[in-house]
């Protein structure tokens, strides 16, 4: 039983001692995001090997920004088109949200982790959509610097 509780307290003190996002945080989010899995509320995963489009994200510095899709190309650019969703950043009770707003729909997600090379936001369905930082794909190996 001491065990137990021994293992329930050091549990319990990692879970506390997840690192909050800052304000000074928020500029990491800025650039490419792949999405690598979605963890469903159920508990069920969806891994996702080949992803067809990334994330972009553009905050500035008064924490509004957009978010869109942007198709990867093997020369190392990024189709895009017009569409997008505007962002703003909102900081409440020690916790990080992203509010879209589209002419369609309106929505937040929690920034869960934030760190130079990994994302992970959930919405209020309990969905957690965990990003690896992501760049430019060049297959060419020419040596020229992509954008």
């Amino acid at each position: 039983m001491k065990n137990i509780f021994q293992i329930l307290v050091f549990s319990l003190f990692f879970v506390g001692c997840q690192p909050k996002v800052q304000p000074a945080d928020i500029a990491k989010i800025n650039g490419y995001w792949e999405i690598e899995k979605v963890a469903l509320a159920d508990g069920e995963d969806k891994d996702y090997k080949i992803n067809e489009s990334y994330d972009f994200f553009e905050i500035g510095k008064n924490d509004k920004g957009i978010r869109k899709k942007v198709m990867p190309q093997l020369d190392g650019t990024f189709l895009v088109n017009d569409t997008y969703e505007q962002l703003k950043v909102r900081f409440e009770k020690d916790k990080a949200f992203l509010d879209y707003k589209t002419d369609y729909a309106k929505w937040s997600e929690e920034i869960i982790t934030l760190t130079d090379k990994e994302l992970v936001l959930k919405n209020t369905e309990n969905t957690r959509y965990h990003y690896k930082k992501a760049g430019p794909i060049n297959l060419n190996d020419d040596g020229k610097k992509t954008e």
